[in-house]
């Protein structure tokens, strides 16, 4: 590639407009736009929200951001088929069982042991942990841990009992506290980390645990990694876990589905590919293909897009093939121009890196200036690397198609994957060091799409090298600016999808929270209020809470991200549910002083939030949606109404009003919500509402035809 001056700066968006151009203020943005409580002189009343300073302005960019991307995530592109068995869109649970904290029900655990097999050493766990009532499993991602966990826990307890998933996120010592442990249960702990604290505290911790679980007669088991093992202090309860023979968890899914009549040199060459498997559900996966013939299964097996990969790989790329391709992982499916711009980038980071080596010139020969050399670059992807990334003709949703762009990508989200496994595998510092700088380059000066792309290149490294992922660029981009503090939590966000990396990123996040400084933590509430947040709910919600206490500009964060944690959950209603019970419940229990005018104010935020894709009061919607949240709603509002911070209550809930006037369900939706409302008012605080209420809806922002027929219905209900 040829060089052209000084490396570009990408502050552009993609469609070539400025990335900042066009953008509501910050006090406008749909999720943001709540009022904050009133300044009180009252020692229940909250703090002022307000705070200025290039710091404050640099967190409100980052949340601004942060809410174009979670408002956009829940909407899902797909070029061409899609194969989406077993897969989970947008913001949900996942679909494996147990890898969200809570209840695991009978027939999801029927579901996961289906082709369950017991390996040797099944019987000798077993009677580990029925002795000991505790037991870590110790083994590699993928080798059949989890099924083992729940499958050993069906044994002792019987197939009727519903096991309970607790989060990686738990210390032993909170799961001996008094309360946390119900008679006759089964708890596992998926990938579990371990502990941090010295080796003679986890050994009290751990036999304190086990004392409470014989006295429940319940059992626990934990699965962890070999390099986690190390941070578990008693060897005692670990066994190691391998899986079964891949031939014989083979022949035990197959059962008759192989046709009689296939050829012998089908089935050894079937039987030899199933043998170099290591993954158990790669193998049951193979046999359950055989419901389509033995030639699916095969081509299964013989994974051309794997082959093509490698192929491409072995043949030893020259750099100027290897660098735009190494360019593409971590920035796919961008216009060309957009990507050109990266890939010249890309190349100076290398090229700096090879001066920087030692290439210095001999003190008695002038240096050769370079010649210009400009490849016709944009045909190269023709023959570049076939069968792995193309450029394509597409237009963006809603885009003229007569303005659409070509825009670089690989063939298939596959296909990135193993590119970037192969890149780790094969390559080393020569191409990682100059690749790191350039992403560091992108996390600070490149445009949300772009960083959205490296984030979520760097979440598919994460599969192959999390520590180094960790230490060299989310360490780094989680304490520096608000663009790559977005960034690195969208390479959390983007880790969930993985399963096995679910539970890295929680704690990687909650490393962030104390004692790393602000803009950490501000990396961790900006992470705990997207996919996180909707897999490990209560751990998100807890720590947000404590967060909110901390320093005003941290507590900001934390305050902004509890009410993204809303929004996200608007087509979750049990996920909205629990929220805005966990509210309910803090106002409950929350005494006066400071921490209660931090609550009040969390609340009034909350209830003024907006829709992230529109301007609609998101309670509004969250009612329209599931009116069964009329009674948490009920009893936030009536938490505010009471308070000094009357005013903003009632301004939000003429806002809210108003979004529902236009509702077919309106009458009945308002009188759930009055109902509700009215059995926690006295008379007196009744009479003063009737007053305010209809007076605020006077105001020319909510006076609308039916409004105040609205009103007396939310007034009158039940009368």
């Amino acid at each position: 590639m040829a060089e052209f001056g000084e490396p570009p700066r990408f502050a552009a968006e993609p469609n070539g407009h400025d990335a900042n151009a066009g953008e509501r203020p910050f006090d406008d943005h749909p999720a943001h736009n709540a009022p904050g409580p009133e300044p009180v002189s009252n020692s229940d009343g909250p703090e002022l929200f307000r705070h200025g300073g290039h710091e404050q302005d640099q967190d409100e960019q980052g949340y601004r951001e942060l809410d174009q991307v979670l408002g956009q995530r829940v909407v899902n592109y797909f070029y061409g088929h899609v194969n989406a068995t077993d897969a989970t869109f947008g913001f949900g649970s996942p679909s494996s069982p147990g890898l969200a904290p809570g209840l695991v029900e009978p027939d999801e655990i029927d579901l996961l042991l289906r082709d369950f097999l017991h390996p040797d050493g099944y019987d000798a766990a077993a009677g580990k942990l029925q002795s000991k009532n505790l037991l870590i499993l110790v083994g590699e991602e993928g080798n059949g841990r989890r099924a083992a966990a729940f499958s050993l826990l069906r044994d002792l307890l019987g197939e009727d009992v519903a096991l309970r998933s607790l989060s990686p996120a738990n210390s032993l010592a909170q799961l001996a506290s008094p309360g946390s442990l119900k008679p006759r249960s089964g708890y596992v702990i998926l990938d579990y980390l371990g502990e941090t604290g010295t080796n003679a505290v986890q050994d009290f911790e751990i036999r304190r645990l086990r004392t409470e679980l014989r006295r429940h007669r319940s059992f626990l088991v934990i699965t962890s990694s070999p390099a986690a093992q190390q941070r578990l202090a008693l060897r005692e309860f670990s066994v190691p876990w391998s899986p079964p023979d891949p031939l014989d968890l083979f022949d035990h899914c197959a059962g008759n589905r192989l046709p009689p009549d296939t050829p012998e040199t089908v089935t050894a060459e079937l039987r030899a590919r199933v043998r170099e498997l290591r993954k158990p559900a790669d193998v049951v996966a193979v046999a359950n293909n055989l419901g389509g013939g033995v030639n699916a299964a095969l081509e299964t097996l013989r994974d051309s897009t794997k082959e093509c990969v490698q192929q491409w790989f072995d043949n030893k790329p020259e750099a100027k093939d290897l660098l735009p391709v190494a360019a593409l992982a971590f920035a796919n499916g961008l216009p060309e121009r957009t990507f050109e711009e990266l890939a010249v980038s890309l190349d100076h980071c290398v090229r700096n890196m090879g001066k920087s080596a030692g290439d210095l010139f001999d003190e008695d020969e002038p240096p050769q200036q370079p010649a210009v050399s400009i490849d016709q670059t944009r045909v190269r992807w023709k023959q570049r690397a076939v069968g792995i990334a193309e450029a394509v003709q597409r237009a963006d949703d809603g885009e003229d198609r007569c303005r659409s762009e070509r825009r670089v990508e690989f063939t298939s989200p596959r296909v990135r994957d193993l590119v970037i496994g192969d890149l780790h595998d094969r390559y080393g510092y020569e191409l990682w060091y100059p690749l790191r700088q350039w992403l560091e380059q992108l996390s600070v000066e490149g445009s949300l799409a772009v960083r959205q792309e490296v984030a979520r290149g760097v979440a598919l490294l994460a599969r192959y090298a999390l520590a180094e992922v960790e230490e060299k660029l989310l360490e780094v981009w989680a304490g520096g600016v608000s663009s790559q503090r977005v960034t690195a939590a969208s390479v959390l966000q983007f880790m969930c999808a993985d399963e096995q990396l679910a539970g890295q990123a929680l704690t990687l996040a909650l490393s962030w929270v104390e004692g790393r400084g602000q803009e950490r933590a501000i990396t961790a509430t900006m992470a705990l209020a997207g996919e996180l947040g909707s897999i490990y709910r209560l751990d998100s919600l807890h720590w947000l809470w404590v967060l909110a206490s901390r320093g005003e500009r941290i507590a900001s964060a934390a305050r902004r991200a509890l009410v993204l944690l809303l929004a996200t959950a608007e087509h979750e209603p049990e996920r909205a549910r629990l929220v805005l019970r966990y509210l309910r419940t803090q106002a409950r229990y929350t005494p006066s002083g400071k921490a209660r005018g931090i609550t009040l104010g969390i609340i009034v935020q909350v209830l003024g939030a907006r829709r992230l894709s529109s301007e609609e009061p998101l309670a509004a919607f969250l009612l329209r949606t599931d009116p069964s949240l009329a009674d948490q709603f009920g009893a936030l509002w009536l938490t505010v109404l009471h308070s000094p911070c009357r005013s903003s209550a009632i301004a939000e809930l003429c806002r809210t009003l108003v979004a529902l006037r236009e509702d077919e369900a309106a009458s009945s939706l308002v009188r759930l919500l009055g109902e509700t409302m009215r059995d926690g008012m006295n008379e007196q605080q009744r009479a003063a509402l009737r007053n305010d209420l209809p007076a605020a809806l006077h105001h020319p922002r909510y006076s609308s035809p039916g409004i105040q027929q609205l009103a007396r219905l939310l007034l009158n209900s039940g009368a």
